[in-house]
């Protein structure tokens, strides 16, 4: 770095004791000696050889050797010789006579009196100077600028024969002989950033002190490294630049070319294989096993869709990012991409929602012509089982049960046919998606096969309604039946009622004949509503022979009501008779006894026959006899009117007018018996 009187550049060769390689020094001084300018190098180079160190002939064979390596360059060599060491031999060989052979001027100095040629501040320390010098730090820089030099200098040539192979629109399938060929050997990123910190400690030294902050000013291989390095860092930035120009505009490329490809794959699956998968499922199976089987058959294919619809969703989503900010001539070919995608794959998905519809359109159906065919069956079973109920009660909560099911045989009918409709209406519109291919005989049978199934269930159905007919018949008349029989048995109970009602409560024969005369109509009106009570029992009983005829069946009851209503009837017309007879009896005895005592005494020829108060006296007696007799029935049972103490009252009643007719004879006989005396 420093520089003698004529601005030359200073050349140092430390020498050493150990032996010095003549062939190693020549490279090293051409490498020294290339780094200058060729206006450095015009201005001559002062060499300073520090033989101190080293023996005499090396020193001299070193001076001879510039002579060959730099003759024209070297104007002083200043020989730093050892203190009285040289002195003998320095008259042997003067170098100052071998200025012309040599071609440049050779002295030998102290290294105390080399400030004579050169200033101290163009001196290191070596030689009592004030030159700041690190050669490991020179070394070390000068290493990094020859390796960003020449990694920049090849960096250059390899982007500029990419960058112009990409400009001349070099073929795809050199572009695609290897990814290698189209890198760099280096990081680009790396040398620029060794360019930069370089240039930066270039730039650094050349305004800032080292070693304790002494200004100095740069060698001038310094100053030269750092245009040498700007220049190199703006080729840099240039090539790289278009480079990652060409980068993106190739990955971009790829990154097209990978997705049209992806494309391509996605869309040939789905209009292939998985196309074929769907065409060869056309059924709809024949029950509800069948169904679900077609069912997980379809899942399992639309398993294998949901992978290619994945694709298809990251594909979309890449080609939006590249629409978003892509170039103007990719735009056509991403939007052409991407509805071809979306087209197919909007369309498969549809045929598989469409056949998934389908085949839970077939399960719903099949579903309910199972429940509805279970139902028909119960009714069946339900009618095949004979009728026993116990009461009519119990067969109308049956005909009820009845009812209800068949109602549910209905909704069922009419659920099957919305259910079977809607699947034929779907089975239509199955040719939308067959891809050209002839599905009428797959509908026919499909068709064939949920009409089969309405039209069997619409048959079931029907006879079972026939026989539900026939069965409610039946069991109205089992409920008639069993109506006339419970009205029989009340027919029974009335009459019983009615006769407990007559021994009990029609006991009174009337204070006198009008009384007793009233009591005689209302018997005969009590009569009737008895009689008329009988006749509705007779005629419900046989009724229930007609109906047991009809059901070819036995009542249970009507073979004991029938003795029950004769047995009491007949109680009842030998009870009634009795009573009809004491009122009669009653209706004489009063007639006779109150026309005798309302007769007027003075009229005795009246009286003249006394076999009327006889007669009266008999009758009168007969009641009495009466009313202590019992009523016998045919079984030998007996009954009384009322209670003795009632008996006892309407018999005193009785004594009481006899006692006024017999004294009603007595007075008569009176004037009979004093007439004679007189």
């Amino acid at each position: 770095g420093g520089k003698d009187r004529r601005s030359g550049l200073i050349l140092t060769i430390p020498l050493c004791l150990e032996q010095t390689s003549m062939d190693e020094l020549s490279v090293t001084l051409d490498y020294l000696l290339s780094i200058p300018s060729e206006k450095c190098k015009a201005r001559g180079f002062t060499v300073i050889v520090d033989g101190r160190k080293s023996q005499w002939n090396v020193v001299k064979t070193v001076v001879l050797m510039l002579q060959n390596v730099v003759p024209a360059e070297v104007s002083l060599v200043c020989v730093v010789k050892p203190d009285e060491f040289w002195d003998k031999k320095v008259t042997h060989f003067c170098f100052w006579k071998e200025k012309d052979r040599l071609g440049f001027e050779v002295i030998l100095v102290s290294a105390n009196k080399l400030t004579r040629y050169i200033e101290p501040c163009q001196l290191t320390e070596d030689f009592g100077g004030s030159l700041t010098y690190d050669h490991m730090d020179w070394l070390n820089k000068r290493l990094v600028f020859e390796k960003f030099t020449k990694e920049s200098t090849s960096l250059l040539d390899e982007l500029a024969l990419i960058n112009n192979g990409s400009d001349k629109g070099m073929q795809q399938e050199k572009e695609r002989s290897g990814d290698l060929n189209f890198l760099p050997s280096v990081d680009p990123e790396t040398v620029l950033q060794t360019g930069h910190e370089l240039l930066s400690e270039l730039q650094q030294r050349r305004f800032n002190g080292s070693d304790g902050g002494v200004s100095w000013s740069p060698m001038d291989d310094e100053l030269l490294a750092q245009p040498q390095v700007m220049k190199l860092l703006d080729s840099l930035r240039e090539q790289y630049t278009r480079y990652q120009e060409v980068c993106r505009q190739r990955s971009k490329r790829t990154q097209l070319e990978e997705i049209q490809q992806k494309v391509m794959q996605v869309v040939n699956w789905l209009e292939g294989p998985g196309s074929e998968q769907l065409r060869t499922q056309w059924g709809i199976g024949d029950s509800i096993r069948a169904s679900q089987a077609l069912q997980q058959k379809h899942e399992e294919i639309e398993s294998q869709h949901s992978e290619w619809f994945a694709v298809y969703v990251e594909l979309n989503q890449q080609i939006a990012a590249l629409l978003n900010a892509g170039d103007e001539e990719d735009l056509v070919e991403l939007k052409a991409l991407q509805q071809q995608l979306s087209d197919v794959c909007y369309r498969q998905a549809s045929q598989l929602e469409f056949r998934q519809n389908l085949l839970q359109a077939a399960l719903e159906f099949h579903s309910v012509a199972q429940d509805l065919s279970q139902q028909l069956d119960g009714l069946l079973g339900m009618l095949c089982v004979d009728v026993a109920p116990a009461d009519g009660a119990s067969i109308q909560q049956t005909l009820k049960l009845l009812e209800e099911k068949l109602k549910s045989v209905d909704l069922g009918l009419q659920g099957l046919r919305e259910k079977g409709q809607s699947l034929l209406d779907q089975i239509s519109n199955q040719a939308s998606w067959a891809y050209g291919k002839d599905v009428t005989i797959e509908n026919k049978e499909n068709v064939d096969h949920i009409q089969g199934v309405m039209e069997d269930m619409q048959l079931r159905k029907q006879r079972c309604e026939d026989m539900v007919d026939v069965r409610r018949l039946k069991m109205l008349q089992m409920v008639q039946l069993f109506k006339c029989e419970e009205d029989a048995a009340q027919a029974v109970e009335w009459l019983s009622e009615l006769l407990d009602a007559l021994l009990k409560t029609h006991i009174r024969l009337g204070d006198d004949a009008q009384e007793t005369k009233v009591l005689l109509e209302k018997h005969r009106k009590f009569v009737d509503v008895a009689q008329s009570t009988y006749d509705y029992g007779r005629q419900l009983l046989q009724a229930t022979v007609v109906l047991c005829q009809s059901l070819r069946c036995t009542s249970r009851s009507s073979g004991d009501t029938l003795p029950r209503l004769n047995r009491m009837w007949k109680q009842f017309t030998i009870t009634s008779e009795e009573r009809v007879h004491r009122l009669e009896t009653a209706v004489a005895f009063h007639s006779s006894a109150e026309k005798i005592l309302q007769e007027c005494p003075e009229q005795p020829e009246a009286f003249n026959e006394m076999e009327q108060f006889d007669e009266i006296e008999t009758v009168g007696k007969s009641l009495l006899d009466r009313l202590t007799v019992p009523v016998v029935y045919p079984d030998g049972s007996e009954q009384y009117f009322g209670s003795p103490s009632d008996m006892a009252s309407a018999a005193e009643h009785i004594r009481e007018k006899m006692k006024l007719v017999s004294l009603k004879k007595q007075q008569l006989r009176q004037p009979d018996a004093t007439t004679p005396e007189s």
